[in-house]
């Protein structure tokens, strides 16, 4: 316990799985909470466990694929709570069907990298602005294993890809400031997002190529597994890590 005490942290997606677990495992650790979603109730869900936890927690609406919904949530956790300490990107969106490049749609590409890339990058350059008046920070980015090995419908693909790009170079950017940047890439995430994928719908030939590439059998994360690994890597107990791209899979893809 504690491992976040005092530290001010925000999380986008903080309304279901791996972002909800996160903001109920952060408060548990001492942080103060800024949970970010586009849905009011869910948010305000979450929320209340978290205060009947005990823990202090400040919702927050926000489209983070608008620049200026991305600013306002970084402007309200620096007006509650005077700083910002931990950046947690969780947000983002699949495309149905695990659509091939030959079969993405327009629809598909500019949504998809509107809230996974665009929206990851704007809360990162608010983000960083505060930290550097502090001299800190860790922002810790979920990506996915898709963005490492090419496993996954061609936007959110390259959505996550791209994530992962913009890590290392916030990394590099600020190497030495006290201000850190690492991505996280699981696998498959028990989560509500994926849940609701329709089988259905599924491109059968992008299926069969993901087959040969990473071994079905072995168990998915869940969004505990995930919160922990993000816990770590916004504590002191990583200070040492930056520009890491760590893939969290149970061995699936080896």
């Amino acid at each position: 316990m504690g491992r976040l005490q005092d530290k001010v942290a925000i999380i986008t997606g903080g309304n279901s799985g791996v972002g909800a677990a996160t903001a109920i495992l952060f408060a548990k650790e001492g942080a103060k909470v800024v949970i970010s979603a586009r849905r009011q109730p869910q948010l305000e869900e979450v929320a209340a466990k978290i205060r009947e936890a005990g823990g202090e927690v400040l919702p927050v609406v926000s489209d983070i694929s608008k620049a200026g919904d991305a600013d306002n949530l970084i402007a309200k956790a620096v007006e509650a709570y005077g700083k910002v300490d931990v950046l947690i990107n969780c947000a983002g969106v699949l495309e149905e069907g695990l659509k091939p490049i030959d079969r993405a749609t327009d629809e598909d590409i500019n949504r998809i990298i509107d809230i996974n890339t665009k929206g990851t990058m704007y809360c990162m350059r608010a983000a960083t602005a505060e930290m550097a008046k502090t001299g800190k920070g860790s922002i810790v980015n979920v990506a996915s294993v898709a963005g490492v090995i090419g496993c996954g419908g061609a936007a959110y693909v390259a959505s996550k890809a791209a994530v992962i790009g913009a890590t290392k170079h916030t990394a590099l950017r600020f190497a030495g400031t006290g201000i850190r940047c690492n991505a996280v890439c699981p696998g498959t995430i028990v989560t509500p997002m994926v849940a609701g994928m329709n089988p259905a719908n599924m491109d059968a030939d992008m299926f069969g190529q993901m087959g040969k590439h990473s071994d079905l059998k072995v168990q998915p994360c869940m969004p505990d597994d995930v919160a922990n690994i993000l816990l770590f890597l916004s504590s002191d107990e990583s200070r040492a890590i930056t520009g890491q791209a760590l893939v969290t899979d149970f061995g699936s893809t080896l």
